[in-house]
Protein backbone atom coordinates (compact mmCIF):
# COMPACT_ATOMS: atom_id res chain seq x y z
CA UNK A 1 0.00 0.00 0.00
CA UNK A 2 1.35 3.44 -0.96
CA UNK A 3 0.86 6.25 1.52
CA UNK A 4 -1.06 9.22 0.21
CA UNK A 5 0.59 12.64 0.60
CA UNK A 6 -0.81 14.83 3.33
CA UNK A 7 -3.52 17.02 1.88
CA UNK A 8 -4.14 19.02 5.05
CA UNK A 9 -1.03 21.13 4.41
CA UNK A 10 -1.76 24.87 4.37
CA UNK A 11 -1.56 26.27 0.89
CA UNK A 12 -1.97 30.03 1.18
CA UNK A 13 -0.27 30.78 -2.16
CA UNK A 14 -1.92 27.94 -4.05
CA UNK A 15 1.38 26.23 -4.87
CA UNK A 16 0.18 22.74 -3.94
CA UNK A 17 -3.08 23.06 -5.84
CA UNK A 18 -3.44 25.39 -8.75
CA UNK A 19 0.13 26.62 -8.77
CA UNK A 20 -0.49 27.97 -12.24
CA UNK A 21 -2.74 30.61 -10.69
CA UNK A 22 0.08 31.84 -8.44
CA UNK A 23 2.43 32.02 -11.41
CA UNK A 24 -0.14 33.78 -13.59
CA UNK A 25 -1.04 36.23 -10.83
CA UNK A 26 2.63 37.04 -10.25
CA UNK A 27 3.25 37.67 -13.95
CA UNK A 28 0.09 39.81 -14.28
CA UNK A 29 1.13 41.79 -11.21
CA UNK A 30 4.59 42.35 -12.71
CA UNK A 31 3.04 43.49 -15.98
CA UNK A 32 0.79 45.92 -14.10
CA UNK A 33 3.86 47.33 -12.35
CA UNK A 34 5.69 47.58 -15.66
CA UNK A 35 2.89 49.40 -17.45
CA UNK A 36 1.42 51.30 -14.52
CA UNK A 37 4.61 52.95 -13.29
CA UNK A 38 4.72 55.43 -16.16
CA UNK A 39 1.03 56.26 -15.79
CA UNK A 40 1.04 56.78 -12.03
CA UNK A 41 2.25 59.72 -10.01
CA UNK A 42 2.15 58.08 -6.56
CA UNK A 43 2.61 54.68 -4.97
CA UNK A 44 -1.11 54.80 -4.11
CA UNK A 45 -2.07 55.24 -7.75
CA UNK A 46 0.26 52.43 -8.84
CA UNK A 47 -1.16 50.20 -6.11
CA UNK A 48 -4.68 50.85 -7.44
CA UNK A 49 -3.50 50.02 -10.97
CA UNK A 50 -2.06 46.74 -9.71
CA UNK A 51 -5.15 45.84 -7.69
CA UNK A 52 -7.49 46.82 -10.52
CA UNK A 53 -5.54 44.84 -13.10
CA UNK A 54 -5.40 41.76 -10.91
CA UNK A 55 -9.11 42.07 -10.08
CA UNK A 56 -10.15 42.32 -13.72
CA UNK A 57 -7.90 39.44 -14.74
CA UNK A 58 -9.07 37.29 -11.80
CA UNK A 59 -12.77 37.98 -12.46
CA UNK A 60 -12.30 37.13 -16.15
CA UNK A 61 -10.54 33.91 -15.24
CA UNK A 62 -13.14 33.12 -12.57
CA UNK A 63 -15.89 33.54 -15.15
CA UNK A 64 -14.05 31.44 -17.75
CA UNK A 65 -13.43 28.57 -15.31
CA UNK A 66 -17.05 28.74 -14.07
CA UNK A 67 -18.51 28.58 -17.57
CA UNK A 68 -15.98 25.97 -18.66
CA UNK A 69 -16.86 23.76 -15.69
CA UNK A 70 -20.58 24.05 -16.44
CA UNK A 71 -20.09 23.31 -20.13
CA UNK A 72 -17.48 20.58 -19.87
CA UNK A 73 -18.48 18.82 -16.66
CA UNK A 74 -22.17 19.80 -16.54
CA UNK A 75 -21.72 21.32 -13.09
CA UNK A 76 -24.55 23.44 -11.74
CA UNK A 77 -23.48 27.10 -12.12
CA UNK A 78 -23.36 27.65 -8.34
CA UNK A 79 -21.20 24.56 -7.81
CA UNK A 80 -19.07 25.57 -10.78
CA UNK A 81 -18.60 29.05 -9.30
CA UNK A 82 -17.54 27.63 -5.93
CA UNK A 83 -15.04 25.32 -7.62
CA UNK A 84 -13.78 28.14 -9.86
CA UNK A 85 -13.39 30.47 -6.87
CA UNK A 86 -11.14 27.97 -5.07
CA UNK A 87 -9.22 27.23 -8.25
CA UNK A 88 -8.60 30.83 -9.29
CA UNK A 89 -8.04 32.51 -5.92
CA UNK A 90 -4.24 32.13 -6.19
CA UNK A 91 -4.32 34.57 -9.12
CA UNK A 92 -5.53 37.30 -6.76
CA UNK A 93 -3.45 36.10 -3.82
CA UNK A 94 -0.20 36.13 -5.77
CA UNK A 95 -0.32 39.91 -6.13
CA UNK A 96 0.12 40.34 -2.38
CA UNK A 97 3.89 39.74 -2.35
CA UNK A 98 4.94 42.11 -5.17
CA UNK A 99 2.47 44.74 -3.94
CA UNK A 100 3.80 44.32 -0.39
CA UNK A 101 7.38 44.73 -1.62
CA UNK A 102 6.36 47.89 -3.50
CA UNK A 103 4.72 49.36 -0.40
CA UNK A 104 7.58 48.41 1.95
CA UNK A 105 10.14 49.90 -0.45
CA UNK A 106 8.10 53.09 -0.51
CA UNK A 107 7.81 53.25 3.27
CA UNK A 108 11.59 52.77 3.49
CA UNK A 109 12.06 55.85 1.33
CA UNK A 110 12.23 54.60 -2.25
CA UNK A 111 10.59 56.82 -4.83
CA UNK A 112 7.95 55.52 -7.20
CA UNK A 113 10.34 54.34 -9.94
CA UNK A 114 12.84 52.75 -7.55
CA UNK A 115 10.08 51.03 -5.56
CA UNK A 116 8.63 49.69 -8.82
CA UNK A 117 12.03 48.30 -9.82
CA UNK A 118 12.50 46.71 -6.40
CA UNK A 119 9.07 45.08 -6.73
CA UNK A 120 9.96 43.95 -10.26
CA UNK A 121 13.19 42.33 -9.04
CA UNK A 122 11.25 40.65 -6.21
CA UNK A 123 8.76 39.35 -8.78
CA UNK A 124 11.56 37.90 -10.92
CA UNK A 125 12.98 36.26 -7.79
CA UNK A 126 9.54 34.80 -6.98
CA UNK A 127 9.13 33.39 -10.48
CA UNK A 128 12.62 31.91 -10.23
CA UNK A 129 11.81 30.36 -6.84
CA UNK A 130 8.44 29.00 -8.02
CA UNK A 131 10.15 27.39 -11.01
CA UNK A 132 12.92 25.91 -8.84
CA UNK A 133 10.30 24.42 -6.49
CA UNK A 134 8.45 23.01 -9.52
CA UNK A 135 11.69 21.36 -10.63
CA UNK A 136 12.20 19.87 -7.16
CA UNK A 137 8.61 18.60 -6.96
CA UNK A 138 8.90 17.29 -10.51
CA UNK A 139 11.86 15.14 -9.50
CA UNK A 140 14.45 16.98 -11.61
CA UNK A 141 18.13 16.66 -10.85
CA UNK A 142 20.20 19.77 -10.06
CA UNK A 143 20.82 20.75 -13.72
CA UNK A 144 17.09 20.31 -14.43
CA UNK A 145 16.15 22.42 -11.41
CA UNK A 146 18.55 25.13 -12.54
CA UNK A 147 17.07 25.04 -16.05
CA UNK A 148 13.57 25.28 -14.56
CA UNK A 149 14.60 28.24 -12.39
CA UNK A 150 16.24 29.97 -15.37
CA UNK A 151 13.02 29.54 -17.37
CA UNK A 152 11.06 31.23 -14.57
CA UNK A 153 13.59 34.04 -14.36
CA UNK A 154 13.37 34.54 -18.13
CA UNK A 155 9.61 35.03 -17.91
CA UNK A 156 10.19 37.72 -15.29
CA UNK A 157 12.93 39.30 -17.38
CA UNK A 158 10.59 39.48 -20.36
CA UNK A 159 8.21 41.55 -18.26
CA UNK A 160 11.12 43.73 -17.09
CA UNK A 161 12.05 44.27 -20.75
CA UNK A 162 8.47 45.41 -21.31
CA UNK A 163 9.01 47.94 -18.54
CA UNK A 164 12.27 49.16 -20.11
CA UNK A 165 10.68 49.28 -23.55
CA UNK A 166 7.86 51.51 -22.33
CA UNK A 167 10.24 54.22 -21.09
Amino acid sequence: MVAEPATTRRDRLGLFRGGEGAITGTVVCAAAIAVGTDHSETIGELSLVILGTIAVYWIAHLHAVTIGSSLTHRHHPVAALRRAFRETLPIAGASVVPLGVLLVASVLGAGLRNAAWIAMVATIALLTLYSWVAGVRGGLDIPGRIASAVAGALVGLLVALLKVGLH
